[in-house]
């Protein structure tokens, strides 16, 4: 009813101000939960919100490169790239600020040195910038699509094709807003090639699975996993896209099969062609292992 009556403000930044006391009914802190009968009075004492700038936090981090300009960084899966959503400690900026004097400022205090994101449960190589300018060369580099960039997925059934592009727009899923979807034929462009590594034929407990190199010329927000499910190949463990939450006889995998494992693009300085590669971690190479034991 708060969030109706007040909204200029967020339901989070609400919720705060019930948790602070700072919402009255009949001049009683309560829950937010709590019901509002007809008659009773609100009194709401709104705050001033925190000035929102990240933190360092001493969480241990895996370079895979480094120079003056750029920091590669080898992503494990779980970890937000910076603060959202709720999520405002154990990022990757708070790491990155604790391990780094200084920092890219162009994408502002909470996303210090960010030029490209990963999900939060897609591990990999990520590129940070240690300045402005080399941020903003990055940048151009993205927007002009001069990036490659290579991923591992394992996808459920026995993709027909040995390699593929799917070309489909991208867009907010009107049913389910943590959702995206390429249903709609609307929405912002987007391509993604794939081709076969590898094939794991069906057994009892599953009816295959298929593990893919990928490659993107767009990064759109969950791109790969939504192109991926679009064809009915969803990423094994990512039950928001269709896959299934358990394999029978599989250890649970706690995460989705999907790894950035290569990312080339051009030092901002010289223009120097730089590869970098992320080993497969070892969490999914067991997994792997289990699968072919089944």
């Amino acid at each position: 009813m708060l969030r109706e009556r007040l909204p200029d403000f967020s339901r989070s930044r609400i919720q705060s101000w019930i948790e602070d006391g700072r919402v009255l009914v009949d001049g009683r802190r309560q829950r937010a939960s709590h019901p509002v009968r007809a008659g009773q009075v609100i009194d709401v004492s709104p705050a001033e919100a925190p000035p929102l700038k990240a933190a360092p936090e001493a969480i241990p981090l895996t370079v895979l490169y480094e120079d003056a300009d750029v920091v590669a960084i080898d992503k494990p899966a779980g970890m937000v790239v910076h603060a959202g959503a709720g999520v405002h400690t154990g990022t990757l900026v708070n790491a990155l600020l604790h391990r780094f004097e200084r920092l890219s400022g162009v994408g502002g205090e909470l996303r210090p040195g960010i030029v490209h994101r990963l999900d939060r449960f897609t591990s990999g190589a990520l590129i940070v910038a240690k300045n402005d300018a080399a941020h903003q060369r990055l940048a151009a580099q993205f927007s002009g699509r001069q990036v490659e960039k290579v991923y591992w997925a394992l996808v459920h059934g026995n993709v027909q094709n040995e390699s593929g592009r799917i070309e489909a727009p991208i867009a907010r899923d009107p049913v389910r807003r943590v959702r995206m979807t390429a249903r709609l034929k609307q929405g912002r462009a987007a391509w993604s090639e794939y081709r076969v590594l590898r094939r794991f034929t069906a057994r009892a407990g599953h009816s295959g699975f298929t593990l893919l190199e990928v490659r993107i010329g767009t990064g759109r927000t969950h791109q790969i996993r939504v192109h991926l499910s679009s064809i009915g190949h969803p990423v094994a463990g990512d039950a928001l896209y269709g896959a299934p939450a358990r394999i029978s006889g599989m250890p649970p995998l706690g995460r989705y099969f999907l790894h950035a494992y290569r990312i080339r693009f051009h030092l901002p300085s010289t223009g120097e062609n730089i590869l970098v590669e992320s080993p497969l971690p070892a969490d999914l190479g067991c997994w792997l292992e289990a699968l072919e034991g089944l």
